[in-house]
């Protein structure tokens, strides 16, 4: 018989609260995916407490908890997007061709996007541009000489274009500007890259400014810079760590119960083996960005269970003859209990993940294309899996108001 974890005591129902978190994976330009899921929740009417992400997760989440617009930040996201890839190049042209497909041994006429290439030649105006742009002739003094580069594409042209979307007072939830209950706790995250320390940028903590967001984006691997984002701490990507920052949030904020939602640019299943060397390194990608976080989950779970039995004991213990208890062992039951009970113990009530599927064509420069097509394929896919997760999770339930505020 499966151990059901008990509800949390009486005595918490006022103290802690449920939040809906909203986990954003990192994906380059398959975040957009991530655009799609976030309209639909907002159609659904659930709301977040709190959006982490990390990478182009970042970048999003950062739009959605920063939005200029105070009613409609889904709109924002869905503006940034598409004024990212009307900025995309279309020089180089697609092509076709046969390749083997080992699963049907016969060779299959496959259509080739050249979205990627034109992005990795030219960048993205709007999000990057390639450090050999003549642009950067007279303002790079490394220019002329590529030996001594530490990044091959520049993403500063990113921190323009966000000001466009982002109030940074919304990221800064200490300031006297924000005391509204309705304003989104933001957490991305990052490495730090002469220690290998991951840093996580809370807006409860620290009030999150563009270098941060280009700090989260910066993935070295495939030729982004590191960011100092204070004196002698500079920071790369956060999904060279982790893709997915459910830990993070977790750790963050242990003290209330959660409803998470977990955005997958990277399934972690498929259902047939990969049938070439492309498909191959493709499906490589996909496991090293996909979500790993089950563990985390199963330990926050024993963690509850854990604590909810300290209380029973404690009850246990209070309504106890306590004659001959020495009387420091008391005090530091007491506080030890307290730090335990006040302090963590959240329950995690469900985790909803909601994922892209494998595109027909497997390749692994699938999150460089920033085409106008793909985008807004990607954004109407997130939209319409999410709806039909959230109508599927409902019916599982038996209610139909879950996470609405």
């Amino acid at each position: 018989m499966n151990f059901v974890v008990p509800k949390s005591h009486p005595k918490h129902e006022k103290s802690r609260k449920v939040e809906n978190v909203l986990v954003l994976q990192g994906g380059g330009s398959l975040g957009a995916f991530s655009c799609g899921v976030y309209k639909a929740l907002a159609e659904e009417n659930i709301q977040m407490d709190i959006v982490a992400g990390t990478s182009i997760g970042g970048i999003n989440a950062a739009i959605i908890a920063g939005s200029k617009d105070n009613t409609t930040p889904e709109d924002s996201l869905e503006q940034f997007w598409y004024e990212i890839s009307d900025s995309s190049y279309d020089i180089i042209p697609e092509t076709s061709a046969f390749i083997y497909n080992s699963t049907k041994r016969a060779y299959d006429y496959e259509h080739i996007p050249s979205a990627s290439n034109n992005a990795a030649l030219f960048g993205v105006p709007k999000m990057f541009i390639p450090r050999w742009d003549p642009s950067n002739m007279f303002k790079d003094r490394d220019y002329f000489n590529p030996a001594t580069w530490t990044y091959i594409y520049d993403h500063s042209p990113l921190k323009k274009t966000l000001d466009k979307y982002i109030d940074y007072n919304k990221l800064n939830l200490n300031n006297g500007f924000n005391k509204s209950d309705t304003l989104v706790r933001l957490i991305i995250t990052a490495v730090n890259v002469l220690t290998a320390e991951p840093l996580t940028f809370d807006s409860t903590k620290l009030p999150i400014n563009p270098n941060h967001l280009l700090a989260t984006s910066g993935y070295p691997i495939y030729g982004f810079p590191w960011i100092e984002v204070d004196k002698g701490v500079y920071a790369w990507d956060g999904s060279l760590l982790s893709n997915t920052p459910v830990r993070e949030v977790i750790s963050a904020s242990p003290r209330n119960d959660k409803h998470i939602f977990i955005v997958e640019n990277y399934p972690r299943i498929i259902d047939r083996l990969p049938s070439n060397m492309v498909e191959v390194l493709d499906r490589a990608k996909d496991i090293i960005f996909s979500d790993k976080t089950k563990h985390n989950i199963k330990m926050t779970k024993l963690v509850t269970r854990q604590i909810q039995l300290i209380e029973m004991l404690h009850d246990f213990y209070t309504n106890s003859d306590k004659h001959g208890l020495d009387p420091d062992m008391s005090k530091q039951i007491e506080k030890e209990y307290k730090d335990l009970v006040n302090n963590y113990g959240a329950e995690i009530h469900s985790v909803m993940r909601i994922t892209r599927n494998r595109i027909e064509t497997p390749n692994v420069s699938k999150n460089a294309d920033f085409s106008k097509k793909s985008i807004k394929n990607l954004i109407q896919q997130g939209r319409k899996k999410t709806l039909a997760s959230i109508k599927s999770f409902k019916e599982k339930i038996g209610t139909n108001d879950f996470g609405n505020k």
